[in-house]
């Protein structure tokens, strides 16, 4: 079963359309795992895999990344991930079809939630076990079976580990900045220093001669 569903632009992890499946065992938790799906994106860059299943509790996270959208369903660990695959494929033509220009553009989050009926249409399609014929999915079962498996805690703390490097990159360029102007002042000062220092000294022997010679 496809719980949760979220479009979201990896740019800025901004989320352009999402739904939610109701279900009495999961309400409670529903909102973390979608917390947990935006952070993913948060976390997502360029040499991220385009397409991977993560492992979160009992359920499963699959992810298919295409031209700077992520687009991310939560499952139950039952559910085919070669159906995963294949909706996730069929909502990225839909949504890319359909929104392709306003994609990168846009600025309020959910801009696209008249697309939820194309999101619940196409999740009872890939729901149905009558549909299960595996040979009708545009996924092939061995790319599905190629397609990285991983545990979201450890991409996330991973993410957290690349984010606080990063910080600390930023950090020690700052201060580098910071050092190379103090030290461009101080060789300023030390220059002014020498040049009135010089002319102090010039006065001075202009004086003595001056006042030798009167």
């Amino acid at each position: 079963m496809i719980y949760l569903t979220l479009i979201a632009r990896v740019a800025d992890g901004l989320p352009l359309a999402a739904t939610i499946q109701d279900d009495d065992q999961l309400n409670r938790d529903i909102f973390q795992y979608q917390n947990q799906a935006k952070t993913l994106v948060c976390r997502m860059t360029p040499t991220s895999p385009s397409r991977c299943s993560l492992i979160a509790g009992p359920y499963l996270f699959h992810y298919l990344l295409d031209l700077g959208v992520c687009y991310i369903i939560l499952t139950d660990a039952q559910f085919s991930r070669t159906k995963a695959f294949a909706f996730l494929e069929a909502i990225q033509a839909e949504f890319y079809g359909k929104y392709n220009q306003q994609i990168h553009t846009v600025s309020r989050p959910y801009a696209f939630l008249d697309f939820d009926h194309v999101i619940h249409k196409t999740q009872k399609i890939y729901s149905d076990t009558r549909s299960s014929n595996l040979s009708q999915l545009n996924v092939a079962l061995q790319d599905v079976q190629r397609i990285m498996i991983q545990n979201i805690d450890d991409v996330l703390q991973r993410g957290e580990a690349l984010s606080t490097l990063d910080s600390r990159a930023s950090d020690l360029s700052n201060m580098s900045k910071k050092y190379r102007q103090d030290t461009y002042l101080l060789n300023l000062q030390s220059a002014h220093v020498k040049y009135i220092l010089f002319f102090v000294i010039l006065i001075l022997v202009f004086t003595y001669f001056y006042v030798q010679f009167l």
